[in-house]
């Protein structure tokens, strides 16, 4: 697999820093996921069993688990043998919590300097806010994304799924594998420090550009595009579907599949930019067409005429779709305590070293005397930690 070989520590929990360590782990890593006494909060969400969930498992499959308790002394010692033979290390605790445990990246690149040590937190390590605890729910107001999300004249909406977590788990895996390509080169480790709320401004593309070119204050806009129109959800006599006429050449030949070639004259119509600021007259006009048939009409009109378009799935259409079970992005597993699981397959499909997804999430600490014993632990001593509570 493409990153066999690679050991990672992961001291995360809940969704960006767990996520980022199982990507790692789906591509060949061995990730040892190192977990507090009670084990990942997520273990106890909804659908769990004892100290196992559907939630842990859909973001820590793969990984190795080994419980430590940071706030002990001997298992401090213990995480620092660790740490010496680690080529990554992840954490998402909030800035000031590793330095207080003297397990800050200082400490540790002194003891392996070819360590790579990853911070993901809610405002970033540095700045006035660098001390706040930060979850997506938040990260998504900060970072301006719940200010353009939903109606114009609604209430302000979160984006669906968590995307500044999971945004920040991808960039901080982008980073890390940065340092591990530069490390190639120098052999040295180094610092990767990413936040939620940098991961929502970041990806802020048409919103930043609205601002900085002096367009104003960018608003919610519903479905609709800020650069592009037609670009939205369009209703039918049925429901709603997407169409996506981005460009010149597709708005006249969406103009004329409507029967409404004289739109492609008019001088609001007349480039994008016009239609742009003119969407919502374009809309109603379409709008006004397409509410006389049903959706399965529109697709299949606007397909045949290869107008960018699709129907909005529920997810019980979405793992049922035909492409998404034929892309892999649906796969069962066995678990021991959850029995068969359905989880979500890799988006990343590598032609030499495919990721491999159908391993399931490690009981709380399940490799704790395994992991220990590699690191030269002896059994007597293994024994002494468990009887002090430093492990489990």
């Amino acid at each position: 697999m493409a990153l066999e070989g690679l050991r990672v520590l992961d001291v995360t929990q809940v969704m960006a820093g767990p996520y980022c360590a199982m990507l790692l782990a789906d591509l060949g890593a061995d990730v040892i996921k190192v977990e507090p006494p009670g084990g990942d909060s997520t273990r106890q969400m909804p659908g769990a069993a004892g100290t196992e969930s559907p939630s842990f498992n859909a973001v820590n499959r793969g990984k190795r688990s080994i419980v430590i308790n940071l706030k002990d002394a001997d298992g401090r010692a213990v995480f620092e043998q660790l740490a010496r033979s680690a080529d990554i290390l992840i954490e998402n605790y909030r800035p000031g919590v590793m330095a207080a445990l003297g397990l800050d990246y200082g400490r540790l690149a002194a003891l392996n300097p070819r360590l790579i040590y990853a911070s993901i937190s809610g405002y970033g390590q540095t700045g006035p806010a660098r001390s706040k605890g930060g979850f997506d729910l938040i990260a998504q107001g900060v970072s301006g994304i719940m200010s353009v999300t939903g109606e114009p004249s609604g209430a302000p909406v979160k984006a669906g799924v968590p995307v500044t977590d999971l945004a920040a788990g991808l960039f901080a895996l982008v980073g890390i594998l940065s340092a591990v390509e530069y490390r190639h080169r120098s052999g040295a480790g180094q610092q990767v420090d990413t936040s939620l709320v940098d991961a929502g401004v970041a990806l802020s593309v048409w919103e930043a550009t609205e601002y900085f070119s002096g367009s104003g204050i960018p608003a919610p806009m519903g479905s609709a595009h800020r650069m592009n129109a037609p670009y939205q959800a369009i209703r039918c006599a049925d429901g709603y579907i997407t169409l996506g006429a981005a460009n010149d050449r597709l708005f006249r030949r969406l103009a004329e599949v409507l029967g409404s070639p004289e739109w492609i004259d008019l001088p609001e119509f007349a480039n994008n930019a016009g239609r742009v600021r003119h969407r919502a007259e374009l809309a109603t006009r379409i709008e006004v067409i397409t509410i006389r048939r049903p959706r399965s009409h529109w697709l299949a009109v606007l397909e045949a005429n290869e107008i960018p378009c699709g129907p909005i799935n529920d997810y019980e259409q979405v793992f049922s779709d035909p492409q998404v079970i034929a892309r892999d992005m649906v796969v069962e597993v066995d678990h021991p305590a959850l029995g068969r699981l359905k989880a979500l397959g890799s988006p990343m499909k590598l032609s030499a070293t495919p990721p491999d997804v159908r391993r399931t999430a490690p009981r709380l600490g399940e490799h704790t005397d395994e992991i220990l014993a590699e690191a030269g632990v002896t059994a007597n001593e293994i024994a002494a930690l468990h009887r002090t509570g430093a492990v489990r």
